[in-house]
């Protein structure tokens, strides 16, 4: 089912993604960064809906439908690495930014920073060009919250 929208947007020079496209690339991300840890809490789960609910005006059941089909791409993507270049170059800017705040909420979700989520968290803010520094004030803002 995702083998084509994946090899799209795995391409050497893909397009820039749609709004339902990019809400599911975007949320499969939130879904593997919850799954780093080796745990995927419910806590996790609800924060992820809920930031679909906040982010895109979606309801209850739209938001659980939208992450169980990011959770079955998530599961089907390339590698963190390539999965997060691939998002950088199909999605603006300033929605890679309001994601990695939305990274740190599902990071925040189950009340531990685990290193692993850490890791990853730098990792997929380096891929999608977002700086430390700015990744730092996108936890702090989530952390005040």
């Amino acid at each position: 089912m995702f083998a084509d929208f994946l090899r799209r947007l795995t391409a050497p020079h893909p397009d820039p993604l749609d709004d339902g496209d990019a809400r599911l690339a975007l949320t499969a991300l939130l879904v593997r960064v919850a799954r780093s840890d080796g745990e995927y809490a419910a806590s996790e789960q609800a924060w992820i809906d809920q930031i679909s609910q906040a982010r895109y005006g979606l309801g209850a059941d739209q938001a659980q439908d939208l992450r169980q089909r990011a959770e079955t791409l998530e599961a089907e993507a390339p590698d963190t690495v390539r999965f997060t270049r691939a998002i950088k170059d199909a999605v603006a800017y300033e929605d890679r930014i309001a994601v990695i705040e939305a990274l740190w909420q599902v990071v925040l979700a189950d009340g531990v920073r685990e290193a692993e989520e850490d890791a990853l968290l730098r990792l997929v803010s380096n891929l999608l060009g977002i700086n430390d520094r700015d990744s730092a004030l996108a936890r702090q803002r989530v952390a005040k919250g």
